[in-house]
């Protein structure tokens, strides 16, 4: 049987493909990284690497182009032009496609997400600057919609991450928001310490994101987009106050915390999907 075979992009000011691929192989899938340019450009002998021979597409993090012209607009416009109808039939097809931070970026500016009534390709929401104007970053916590259909956060309650960027104020019309809420499309928000919602709070809600949203799927609950790093906590040694966990635990006899990080869930849920959708080891 063939194995889950996973793309990660890079190239172009993309900094997280070594640790989205590094998460990928942890959650059990066969994960590439791939240069863009290999897609959009091909080869001496022309033959282009195709997103056909992949279950799963993850835009990673980082600064696609400088984020000249607004986070991920290049590499929207990039992908629109160049591989529009690969993603068209990936989708039609039934694949996963994740954007995290950047990619989440671009996959709003591409109308990939929030896919309002099956159309991907007008934009509805926006990812705009922070209300603080400045970089952020820094952990936070994290609620998940037990009534999401996303495939990614399956069995997801609560989560820290990591979030790192300039530009991840969620925008839309209230319309909009509206048919977010009524269609289950918010999958994660920014809460408090006991998971009620931030509240626009700073430093909870870390960029003023309209109802705290952090997070958002398509109505198919296939195509995932979210600003904190689930691939940035890939190992228990990640988070801050990972040692101050390990004594507590020892002080109280109870055994230590697993290596694997908690990010780590959200890519094992995509790969248990692939793996059950299309029958593969």
């Amino acid at each position: 049987m063939s194995s889950v075979k996973a793309l990660v992009f890079t190239g172009y000011g993309l900094n997280c493909d070594y640790e989205t691929h590094y998460a990928l192989k942890c959650a059990g899938a066969d994960p590439h990284r791939v240069h863009i340019n290999a897609f959009i450009l091909g080869n001496p002998t022309d033959l282009r690497a195709r997103l056909d021979d992949y279950h799963i597409l993850v835009f990673c993090g980082g600064f696609s182009w400088g984020d000249d012209h607004g986070a991920g607009v290049i590499m929207a416009s990039k992908m629109r032009r160049h591989l529009g109808e690969q993603i068209a039939r990936f989708i039609q097809d039934g694949k996963l496609i994740l954007g995290i931070c950047n990619g989440f970026q671009a996959l709003v500016n591409l109308g990939l997400l929030p896919g309002l009534d099956g159309n991907y390709a007008e934009r509805k929401v926006a990812l705009t600057y922070n209300d603080t104007g400045n970089f952020i970053d820094t952990w936070v916590k994290l609620r998940f919609s037990p009534s999401s259909p996303c495939v990614f956060t399956k069995g997801l309650s609560q989560m820290d991450l990591p979030v790192r960027h300039g530009e991840g104020k969620f925008y839309a019309s209230k319309e909009v928001l509206n048919r977010l809420i009524m269609n289950n499309q918010v999958v994660v928000q920014y809460c408090k310490e006991d998971g009620s919602p931030a509240e626009g709070q700073w430093p909870l809600n870390p960029n003023g994101s309209l109802l705290d949203i952090a997070g958002i799927c398509d109505p198919t609950g296939r195509i995932f987009g979210l600003m904190p790093h689930p691939e940035a906590f890939n190992h228990f040694t990640n988070y801050p106050d990972w040692t101050w966990k390990k004594e507590e635990a020892l002080r109280r006899g109870e055994s230590l915390p697993g290596r694997e990080g908690e990010g780590i869930k959200i890519f094992s849920n995509a790969v248990q999907y692939i793996k059950e959708t299309f029958g593969l080891s």
